[in-house]
Parts: C-alpha cells; sequence; structure tokens
C-alpha cells in the first residue's frame, strides 16, 4: 500500500520555528515532484512550496525567505523547514506527491492525511 505520512506539526509560539517531514512508503518505483500545501479554517487549500526530482524548488511568496522545502530521495522523504513562524502560517499541512509504482509507467498524486500548526501566543 502506497502511502505519505506527516509529522512534525504542533504548537509553536509567533517567531518559532518547525520542521515538518513527510515520508513515502510502499512499492515506489519512483517519484517525481514533492509539495506541501496548507488549509487555514475557511480557506481554500494553497500550494506553499515544491521540488522537482531534480531538487529544483520553488516556495509561495508568502513564505518566501522564512519556509524551505527539501527532499532526501534515498529515504523517501520531504521536509518543510519553517523559520519565522506567524499566527497566519497557522494551518494543516499536507504532503503531496507524484509517485511511481513498481510496475506502473504513470505518476499518480498522493496525499497524507495533514499535520496541524498552529502559531500563537
Amino acid at each position: 500500500q502506497v502511502q505519505l505520512v506527516e509529522s512534525g506539526g504542533g504548537l509553536v509560539q509567533p517567531g518559532g520555528s518547525l520542521r515538518l517531514s513527510c515520508a513515502a512508503s510502499g512499492s515506489i518505483f519512483r517519484i517525481g515532484a514533492m509539495r506541501w500545501y496548507r488549509q487555514a479554517p475557511g480557506k481554500q487549500r494553497e500550494l506553499v512550496a515544491a521540488i522537482s526530482s531534480g531538487g529544483t524548488t520553488d516556495h509561495a511568496d508568502s513564505v518566501k525567505g522564512r519556509f524551505t522545502i527539501s527532499r532526501d530521495n534515498a529515504k523517501k522523504m520531504v521536509y518543510l523547514q519553517m523559520n519565522s513562524l506567524k499566527p497566519e502560517d497557522t494551518a494543516v499541512y499536507y504532503c503531496n506527491a507524484d509517485l511511481g509504482r513498481s510496475g506502473s509507467l504513470y505518476y499518480t498524486a498522493y496525499w497524507g492525511q495533514g499535520t496541524q500548526v498552529t502559531v500563537s501566543s
């Protein structure tokens, strides 16, 4: 069974830091792009950051200079380092990845279950 599992969320004060992790598991032959999304209460899900299989990254304007996406292909993991957190960063953060299953020619998009990040004093 192919799945993505996030970890690392929690409660942090404004100005603090958190590191989110997402692990891919199952019969995975290759991994394409990996992404972090977030969804705040009453708002649409938004793309926070993305990283290609080759390591090219892109970050939303709202988090540039504060958040950094990275990946470890050998461990099948993607990370989101979040610094200088603000109350408006409060949301459920979701991992998303294009995974190629063993025996398949195609990538399929998978989602994790989400991890809550709350920034509050």
